[in-house]
């Protein structure tokens, strides 16, 4: 369960309320959740307890689909996918990974977006695009001049700003859904200490005494 309240279809404000009759019918989300994608459909129930918060998040999911952006589809959801995988979202990853073939990205290049620089089946612009992202999402905005000087030979000013607006925005997206354990990152963190057996002592102990 997501690890802030969730707000219920007679609860939410005007604007939510028809979101949720779009994405879940009649039902009440917070009681019968799950939207057509699969997903629980808690992001829209959680953020929906700031009206304000939920509208300004809704009107980012409108401008980066509106026809009037310049960055090509193709290029962005390559982008939005590689940010849902390099911030290890499993929400952002798996749903970008159907909105990248719903915008006709082959299979092939979908399912290469984890490993990227060992594939061949990107076109430079392609590549040049992921090696942006990952320096947005790894490297915390650390882009080498080199990087953004080929990056401008294929894409104009206006596109590159959108599409770093729009994968900066997803960064926060995924950062939001795994803190708050929102939809497929409600998982519990895999890095926990193993026990050893009783009475075993630690291994650098045994090397100290050797």
């Amino acid at each position: 369960m997501p690890r802030t309240k969730q707000i219920s279809k007679d609860d939410a404000h005007p604007y939510a309320q028809r979101l949720y009759e779009l994405l879940f019918d009649d039902r009440d989300p917070v009681a019968e959740p799950g939207t057509a994608t699969g997903t629980p459909g808690n992001w829209w129930t959680v953020t929906a307890a700031v009206p304000d918060m939920f509208d300004h998040i809704s009107a980012g999911f409108q401008f980066y689909r509106d026809p009037a952006r310049q960055i090509d589809p193709q290029l962005r959801e390559l982008a939005q996918t590689r940010t849902g995988y390099a911030r290890q979202s499993q929400f952002v990853y798996s749903q970008h990974m159907k909105a990248a073939r719903s915008v006709g990205l082959s299979e092939e290049k979908v399912q290469a977006v984890r490993s990227w620089p060992a594939a061949t089946c990107f076109s430079q612009t392609e590549r040049l695009v992921l090696a942006y992202t990952d320096c947005l999402v790894l490297e915390g905005g650390r882009v080498p001049d080199e990087l953004f000087a080929e990056l401008q030979t294929v894409l104009s000013d206006e596109e590159i700003l959108e599409l770093t607006y729009i994968t900066c925005t997803y960064d926060m997206h995924a950062t939001m859904s795994r803190a708050l354990r929102m939809e497929y990152d409600d998982v519990d963190d895999r890095i926990v200490e193993i026990r050893s057996p009783d009475g075993a002592m630690d291994a650098m102990g045994v090397v100290d005494e050797a």
